[in-house]
């Protein structure tokens, strides 16, 4: 079973729609009972930082994510809550990611929004995509390129598109939106 982590997060049923899609059952849920025995996790949402943190760490699903040994994925503020810390409320996050989450500048055509490709793919979720396949991105805050960066995007400033350590993946991009490119990451993401 795939457990979607409920944290009163945007685009979660967006996402579950998408496994549908895929032919994958899923569950949206923030009992830990019922995740510690899913098979795979994702933390997907649109929404504000310190409120999703403020959530995962009132009934203790940020030691879950901290200490599960399951694949997990996070997605676009998934992301950016297991870096180390948002500029978005001040916000100190998971820290599964050595990075830090910025606002684009002001001065900037903010939000990002809509397809863009990528400036490099390294990883077993990026199997059959292409550099110049389009995916969907919707954000204001980027994590910095680091040392888990699989992925990399060019938006005035290059960003992580993608993070990956151990058993933790992360899309910035909404693979849910990104048609059949979004269709076969997650495709690959069940075949871990």
């Amino acid at each position: 079973m795939i457990a979607i982590i409920k944290y009163n997060a945007g685009n979660i049923r967006s996402v579950q729609n998408a496994l549908t899609r895929i032919g994958q059952a899923s569950i949206v849920t923030d009992d830990l009972t019922v995740l510690a025995e899913a098979s795979k996790v994702i933390l997907p949402g649109v929404g504000e930082a310190a409120t999703a943190m403020q959530y995962l760490m009132e009934r203790k699903l940020d030691r879950f994510i901290l200490n599960t040994k399951r694949p997990f994925l996070g997605i676009c503020l998934g992301l950016q809550l297991m870096c180390k810390h948002s500029e978005e409320g001040d916000t100190t996050c998971l820290g599964i990611f050595d990075t830090m989450v910025k606002k684009f500048s002001d001065k900037d055509k903010v939000p990002h929004m809509g397809w863009n490709n990528f400036e490099k793919l390294e990883s077993p979720i990026f199997n059959k995509v292409d550099i110049l396949d389009d995916v969907y991105y919707v954000h204001s805050y980027y994590a910095d390129i680091c040392q888990d960066t699989v992925a990399s995007c060019d938006y005035i400033t290059p960003f992580s598109s993608a993070l990956q350590k151990d058993n933790y993946y992360a899309t910035q991009f909404h693979l849910e939106k990104s048609a059949s490119v979004g269709e076969q990451i997650l495709r690959n993401f069940m075949k871990l």
